[in-house]
């Protein structure tokens, strides 16, 4: 590794980072579900579970969105983690809080968490469906949202 570093030992050559580039390309965001056979059998704790192991490992990891449906236990598992602000939306004189995918993309964790994937959005969001705001998460454009020595995850 000393011959991809400058000098001072602290930051790539611009060789190890072209070569960084190229492994890159073509990579797309990995995508797990978490899938129960009913509601309230536990897909969302199990994924928050996941989440703070993964974030024990070193991971880099936000909430774009997760519903607790009031449930204690739940709620306890969101402790540590952090929370992009949902985006608030005006829609015929009422106020509607959706997950903010640009406030998502700018942020560039390594694992974000989507909870409710057949979520209709608000009128007036980008995709009608939470899935489809998932699936741009995924595309190789969003690339620059991941650590290059890791592939990308998108917990769900």
């Amino acid at each position: 590794m000393a011959d991809q570093r400058h000098n001072d030992g602290q930051r790539p050559s611009p060789d190890a980072l072209l070569e960084a580039a190229r492994r890159e390309e073509g990579r797309v965001g990995k995508l797990r579900i978490f899938v129960g056979a009913a509601p309230g059998v536990g897909k969302t704790y199990e994924m928050l579970q996941n989440a703070r192991a993964r974030q024990k490992d070193g991971y880099d990891i936000v909430i774009g969105v997760v519903e607790t449906h009031g449930r204690k236990e739940t709620e306890a598992l969101l402790e540590g983690l952090e929370v992009v602000p949902r985006r608030r939306i005006d829609y015929k004189g009422q106020w509607l809080e959706e997950m903010d995918l640009d406030g998502i993309i700018a942020r560039r964790p390594q694992i974000v968490l989507v909870d409710e994937l057949a979520h209709t959005n608000a009128p007036g969001s980008r995709h009608p469906k939470r899935y489809l705001d998932v699936e741009e998460l995924l595309r190789p454009r969003h690339r620059r949202l991941y650590d290059g020595q890791h592939s990308a995850h998108r917990t769900v």
